[in-house]
């Protein structure tokens, strides 16, 4: 495939882990990834951290979304000024509510603003045409997941994991001519991933995180507990599916009784259970899942993820790819689809009964 047309795009991505703003640059013309360039990560502050954290669950309007919109922007308009080449800007804000056969889906943030303050067209509000027209409106990752398929040479099929704060996973047909192609995509959340492991560890011990999984590898995990949580209707029903940060938070209460490390332990096996679980979805076995996010820094849970699961499990760092940014390059990839009129989800990955074009663009004064 030829450069003409490719587009230095900038894309910036606040993930449900409320860690903080990741920003990445691509060459692309919306189809392949022709360059990886410069990256850059702001942290939020643990002030910050808990402004966002208070307004999880909010809609527009509501007592305490303006605060964490100013966070948003803030830290977005900070780590996005350290940038200099790029052509469009993909901003997906802060998801904060997140309810695709209710209220809907928001991400705070206002991606005008940032197109003022930083001179550049930039698309934002991904996921609300998905929603309206009765799609999940997540994941959106998984055209992106196709491209880096076809870039790395995939042949066979194999998935992507990222490991968020919820777990979602795209399994893909590389052979496929286009993403937008019936069967070359299946994608979905898998269930909890690093959001329950991070409030226990916030709630029990003031950490952020557990740090390299150092807690879960001392505890037990009560196997009993997981498979209970695996009954749950939602792990049964069929892709396309998705969730909130916040729609597991109530494992956290029902672990009350074991101790820190049990706890954590559990926790973590259950992330890794929910994607061993999510296998039977795939429309063929894969050769390989490779795994993105935030999670594969936490070696319990990859081990977790290995002991469960019979195929190779990789972080994405095997195939040359750079999982800490790999989300922000997503919406990098889907701003210059957005200019272009090109699909950013389909049947396949959102259950939208069409291919969606989400995104709406502001463009600088």
């Amino acid at each position: 495939m030829r450069k003409d047309g490719a587009l230095w795009a900038l894309g910036a991505m606040s993930g449900t882990s409320l860690d903080g703003v990741d920003a990445a640059m691509i060459k692309t013309d919306g189809h392949a990834v022709f360059a990886f360039g410069p990256a850059a990560y702001r942290p939020y502050t643990p002030e910050e951290q808990e402004a966002l954290r208070a307004a999880l669950g909010q809609w527009p309007g509501d007592p305490q979304v303006e605060a964490a919109a100013e966070v948003v922007e803030t830290a977005h308009a900070e780590v996005l000024a350290r940038f200099s080449g790029a052509e469009v800007l993909g901003f997906h804000g802060q998801t904060l509510a997140h309810d695709p056969k209710g209220r809907g889906t928001h991400q705070c943030g206002n991606g005008a603003l940032l197109a003022q303050l930083l001179g550049l067209p930039t698309v934002w509000d991904f996921r609300s045409s998905d929603v309206t027209i009765g799609g999940q409106g997540a994941p959106l990752a998984p055209f992106y997941h196709y491209a880096l398929a076809r870039h790395i040479g995939a042949t066979e099929p194999l998935a992507f994991l990222n490991l968020g704060g919820v777990g979602n996973l795209t399994w893909i047909d590389p052979t496929a001519p286009g993403p937008e192609s019936p069967g070359a995509l299946m994608a979905f959340d898998t269930g909890p991933a690093n959001a329950p492991i991070n409030d226990l560890t916030r709630d029990r011990l003031g950490h952020s995180h557990d740090e390299g999984g150092a807690l879960a590898a001392q505890g037990e995990v009560d196997e009993d507990f997981v498979a209970s949580v695996l009954k749950d209707p939602w792990f049964d029903a069929p892709p396309p599916k998705s969730l909130d940060r916040n729609d597991f938070h109530g494992l956290i209460d029902r672990l009350e009784m074991l101790s820190d490390a049990d706890a954590a332990a559990t926790l973590t096996a259950i992330a890794a259970a929910c994607v061993a679980a999510a296998q039977i979805h795939f429309p063929a076995p894969v050769t390989r899942i490779l795994v993105t996010g935030g999670g594969r820094h936490n070696p319990t849970l990859m081990a977790e993820l290995r002991r469960r699961i019979p195929c190779p499990i990789l972080p994405v760092e095997d195939v040359g790819l750079d999982g800490d940014m790999l989300e922000a390059q997503a919406f990098a990839f889907l701003a210059v689809r957005v200019l272009r009129k090109m699909a950013t989800s389909s049947p396949d990955t959102t259950g939208a009964p069409a291919l969606v074009g989400g995104g709406q663009i502001s463009r600088p004064d």
